[in-house]
């Protein structure tokens, strides 16, 4: 089954916006949920989420609401499996905003990771070729070879080696190397995110931030490279960041 992944919003730093369209609403799912191509179960399942996912809402129903794919498409979920909150999803033709509707002193930005429109940054184009490898390569430690195997670290190495970079092998060094960034909300696709290995008192860990709050690596635990959701978890053992 081919999935379309949802829109995934965080936010992340207060913006001013011009030429807003408000596409819908903010939601977030309460329960594991499928995406349908119509206000049917008996449709053809499009995407499945998990709890606490974040959609965007274009139109409510008492039974389905329809939502907007990352295609701007449009699809069906549950009604009961998600949440509307009271915030608007505002599009303009570089980036995505979300708006508090009940306080206005509250917008913030929300990347949808990649490339945006207009922009020729070598740090966004490595964000989207770094996740065209997501479930194509295994994990293996000191591995340095896409489609063989590759770790952590040695997966950093190379997407930053395609646009010309050279960095230190592993993820302790790589994070001596580059401008330090201190603020999540500072954060941009291409970012590097190094992260603490409690057991080998050091860092032991390394990831490239793509935007919406998520990052791509090579992880032991997805047996691969795999995208995941910088999640309190993630944040509480997240040491460093360069670019």
């Amino acid at each position: 089954m081919r999935r379309v992944f949802l829109f995934a919003l965080t936010a992340l730093a207060a913006v001013a916006s011009a030429e807003k369209v408000v596409v819908g609403r903010l939601g977030r799912a309460k329960t594991a949920a499928q995406i349908y191509a119509a206000p049917s179960a008996k449709a053809k399942v499009l995407s499945r989420v998990k709890a606490g996912v974040n959609l965007v809402v274009k139109k409510e129903g008492s039974n389905w609401l329809t939502v907007v794919m990352t295609d701007h498409r449009l699809a069906y979920i549950p009604a009961q499996t998600v949440e509307v909150l009271p915030y608007e999803y505002v599009e303009d033709r570089s980036q995505a905003v979300v708006k508090q509707t009940r306080n206005t002193r509250s917008t913030y930005v929300a990347s949808r990771g990649g490339v945006p429109r207009g922009t020729t940054d070598a740090r966004y184009q490595l964000a989207e070729y770094a996740q065209k490898f997501e479930g194509t390569t295994p994990y293996k430690w000191g591995g340095n070879e896409i489609g063989s195997g590759i770790d952590c670290s040695g997966f950093v190495k190379k997407m930053y080696g395609a646009i010309g970079v050279s960095l230190p092998r592993t993820a302790a060094e790589q994070a001596r190397v580059g401008m330090k960034i201190t603020r999540y909300e500072d954060l941009r696709p291409g970012d590097r995110l190094y992260f603490w290995d409690a057991k080998r008192g050091k860092i032991g860990h390394t990831g490239i931030y793509v935007g919406g709050g998520y990052f791509t690596h090579s992880s032991s635990g997805h047996n691969g490279i795999a995208k995941d959701f910088l999640s309190a978890r993630w944040q509480k053992i997240c040491v460093d960041a360069r670019r």
